[in-house]
């Protein structure tokens, strides 16, 4: 009988006990890679953005925000 996973829950079975560096070589190497990757990416950050307080968030949200301010918005086509 075959095992039926959630992306969500596939992704966090890959990722459980990784050690840090397992885990940043993962996320580094999602960066800028092929858009299959942005998925898990969601999911690691899901679990941190549930994980952290709201000053933590508020952090995160100032540096996306400033992050996407500056950046030039690529043509849609």
């Amino acid at each position: 009988m075959p095992i039926v996973m959630s992306l969500r829950e596939a992704v966090l079975h890959k990722v459980h006990g990784k050690s840090k560096s397992g885990l940043r070589e993962m996320i580094e190497g999602s960066i800028d890679a092929q858009e299959a990757a942005l998925p898990g990416l969601g999911v690691v950050f899901e679990v941190i953005w549930k994980n952290i307080d709201r000053t933590k968030q508020d952090e995160l949200i100032s540096v996306l925000q400033g992050q996407l301010n500056q950046a030039e918005p690529t043509p849609l086509k």
